[in-house]
């Protein structure tokens, strides 16, 4: 296997971790995700609940789509995802440095993006 594909398939892997790791967490309400949804969008109690659950349903499903199908919108969604869930810590009350500590997760699908080439058309984004 040439050196560029042990590099996809290595990032391809880093972030199925990430986000399967995210979204079991968010599918079983982590006290922390929620308390960071509620300081990110106020949402609180039962809605919060259902819209953490559906946020870990779909961390999930990107997890298991980047193994098999990387596509340029699902990598842009992924480092964008990964920023605001970052930007999230601090706005919820953690450390400035929790923000920076995950700078990786956006790394990681970045890294992808670069792999596979910026999208030059719509039609791109799918490919």
């Amino acid at each position: 296997m040439e050196n560029e594909k042990k590099i996809e398939w290595t990032l391809r892997v880093a972030m199925f971790g990430e986000f399967l790791g995210h979204g079991i967490f968010a599918i079983q309400l982590k006290t922390h995700f929620l308390e960071m949804l509620t300081a990110f969008t106020t949402l609180s109690g039962t809605t919060a609940n259902y819209v953490m659950t559906a946020i870990g349903i779909l961390d999930v499903l990107v997890a298991i789509t980047v193994l098999f199908y990387p596509f340029r919108l699902l990598l842009i969604y992924g480092a964008v995802w990964a920023f605001l869930t970052a930007l999230a810590r601090p706005i919820a009350g953690d450390s400035f440095w929790d923000f920076v500590e995950r700078w990786a997760n956006v790394g990681v699908p970045l890294a992808l993006l670069w792999l596979r080439g910026w999208p030059k058309t719509w039609k791109e984004l799918w490919s």
